[in-house]
Order: C-alpha cells, then sequence, then structure tokens
C-alpha cells in the first residue's frame, strides 16, 4: 500500500517570510497599467462574443456588414 499522496501539496510558508512573499507578488500585479488591463479585457470580450456556443444574449449583428 502506498502511504504517501498521488499529487505533492505546495509548500507552506508562513510568518514574516509569507508576508513578504505575498507582498512582492501583489506590487508586481498591480504595477500592470490600467490602460493595459482595460486593452486585454475588451480583446477578451471582443474574441467571447465571436463565439456562437456562448450562453446569454447574443450581440445585435449591424444589417449594413
Amino acid at each position: 500500500m502506498k502511504t504517501e499522496p498521488a499529487m505533492q501539496l505546495p509548500e507552506c510558508h508562513e510568518g514574516p517570510e509569507a508576508f513578504k512573499r505575498f507582498d512582492d507578488e501583489m506590487k508586481f500585479l498591480l504595477s500592470v497599467p490600467h490602460a493595459t488591463i482595460a486593452r486585454r479585457a475588451r480583446a477578451y470580450k471582443k474574441k467571447s462574443l465571436k463565439n456562437p456556443n456562448r450562453p446569454g444574449p447574443k450581440p445585435k449583428v449591424n444589417p449594413s456588414t
């Protein structure tokens, strides 16, 4: 019988080291400019609207195009 788990659990950090790692990650995330986030969100929305199988209301189609 196997006594070890099939998947290794991630390493757990506590104390000041954990706070420092968290703080560094948050600084990295917050350093991304809002314009970049908005541009990526617009590109994702444009791509997702093209999916004919997506649930919810479909975008209106302009008949002239």
